[in-house]
């Protein structure tokens, strides 16, 4: 399968003191994509200002999701291949998994070590990459709501087990289906095909891994998993429901060494998002 690769090094939604790695971190990845298929989408150097809202930096977020919004409308009208975006921190996948779900038939697959579904009122932190599956539910500041919210039946979070309570509350009350970073691969697979939804997003947050296997990101949690665990899972899900679109964010090496240690790991991943899969007899 051929792949576009938008690189979105937005560090502002992060809340982490150690933000700006993420800028370095996705310069690393970038080297390793086919520079024939790979667009960098400008990000503000600038933190931004919370727009008169209880969210930091949100104008800078904002303005990277209109970036991305006229980079995907250039590259859609000529390709068709899935796009793949990699950050930066989570917000940076506003404006794809927005646009791959217009047709509102959109199951995402969302692994990450964090749930990303506090509100502006619930967060604690008022960072917007812990708001960003909750904006893409139609719960997050006005001026990044999604055209057409996704569904909570048709989203899947996996490997989530730092939830903050608010999070916790939603999930409660929430079809959002959430798998424990153990699951395995079939039981990753039943859960996207339970969505019923025609296409499959998914995203990664590399903090979704054990920090015993993968070091470079910003806020590592314990228990986490590993990335055979994680490629065999994508591969799964995949073959029950086509690929129109992925991200892969979180990549905040402390050093050059970090980076050179954790980037096999990186490609695996890459790989798994972007290599032919055969289709079950069951996918749509």
């Amino acid at each position: 399968m051929s792949a576009t690769f938008l690189v979105v090094p937005q560090w502002q939604g992060s809340g982490s003191a150690r933000a700006m790695r993420l800028v370095d971190g996705t310069d690393h990845i970038r080297g390793d994509l086919p520079s024939s298929s790979t667009t960098v989408v400008e990000v503000p150097p600038g933190a931004g200002s919370d727009l008169g809202t209880s969210v930091h930096r949100l104008s800078a977020v904002q303005r990277v999701r209109d970036e991305v919004r006229a980079v995907l409308h250039d590259t859609r009208s000529s390709s068709a291949d899935p796009v793949v975006l990699v950050g930066g921190d989570c917000g940076a996948v506003l404006a794809g998994v927005e646009h791959a779900n217009r047709g509102d038939d959109l199951a995402v697959l969302w692994f990450d070590a964090h749930g990303d579904l506090n509100t502006p009122d619930s967060s604690p932190s008022g960072a917007f990459n812990g708001m960003v599956l909750r904006t893409l539910l139609g719960d997050g500041p006005d001026v990044v709501a999604p055209s057409v919210p996704l569904r909570p039946e048709r989203v899947v979070l996996v490997g989530a087990r730092a939830l903050d309570e608010g999070e916790s509350a939603y999930l409660d009350g929430s079809p959002v289906r959430l798998l424990p970073a153990d699951a395995d691969a079939a039981a990753v697979a039943a859960a996207v095909t339970a969505t019923d939804a025609g296409g499959l997003w998914v995203h990664v947050d590399l903090d979704v891994l054990d920090p015993a296997e993968f070091t470079g990101v910003g806020e590592p949690e314990p228990f986490g998993m590993t990335v055979a665990g994680l490629v065999d899972a994508i591969g799964a899900a995949r073959r029950e429901r086509p690929l129109v679109g992925a991200s892969l964010t979180g990549f905040a090496p402390a050093s050059a060494q970090v980076a050179s240690d954790d980037m096999p790991a990186v490609l695996r991943i890459v790989g798994a998002l972007t290599r032919p899969v055969a289709s079950t007899s069951g996918a749509r």
